[in-house]
């Protein structure tokens, strides 16, 4: 078994952590963030480094502890420099543009496509077929992105849809009579 949970988090240049019984808190030049530690956990704080260890010894501590590493690194990359994930769009007269908080894509329904993004979530729009989604929370970044996709995923005939800018659509030959 691999045991990354008591591998040592470097913290970062610009970085701050602090420690409050249960619950983490990080602040950095792209925000602030906090985590709260399960029970099942110990944290040390030291000058350069966070230390997790389980309690026990139990199967689950230990999973456990691995997750509440995993997460306090996400959160320690995001407030230092944040995540993004770039979106395209194809299809012909398929577009994004940006109204205040609302996205609004024309997907070739007979109607826009409105979404309105959460908080904690910013958009650019280089061009009308690309989207860029910047955060400093990972997960929220991540299911944002899947939403958006999920309105119109790429179709493998053509290719015609939303996109992760580093997806590959596998093709598919048209069927012949």
């Amino acid at each position: 078994m691999a045991r990354t949970a008591i591998k040592p988090i470097f913290i970062p240049n610009g970085v701050e952590v602090s420690l409050q019984e249960n619950l983490l808190s990080f602040s950095g030049k792209e925000g602030k963030d906090n985590l709260v530690l399960n029970r099942l956990t110990n944290v040390n704080l030291e000058k350069e480094s966070l230390t997790f260890n389980p309690k026990n010894d139990s199967k689950e501590a230990l999973e456990v502890t691995g997750t509440m590493r995993a997460l306090a690194s996400n959160i320690m990359i995001g407030v230092g420099v944040g995540f993004e994930k770039k979106l395209e769009i194809n299809g012909v007269g398929y577009r994004a543009n940006l109204k205040g908080d609302n996205l609004e894509l024309s997907l070739g329904f007979s109607h826009p496509v409105v979404y309105k993004l959460p908080e904690g979530i910013s958009l650019e729009l280089p061009s009308q077929t690309e989207l860029i989604l910047k955060s400093i929370n990972k997960q929220k970044l991540g299911q944002v992105a899947a939403e958006i996709r999920s309105f119109r995923p790429p179709e493998p005939y053509k290719g015609k849809g939303v996109k992760y800018s580093d997806e590959f659509i596998k093709r598919k030959e048209s069927k012949k009579a």
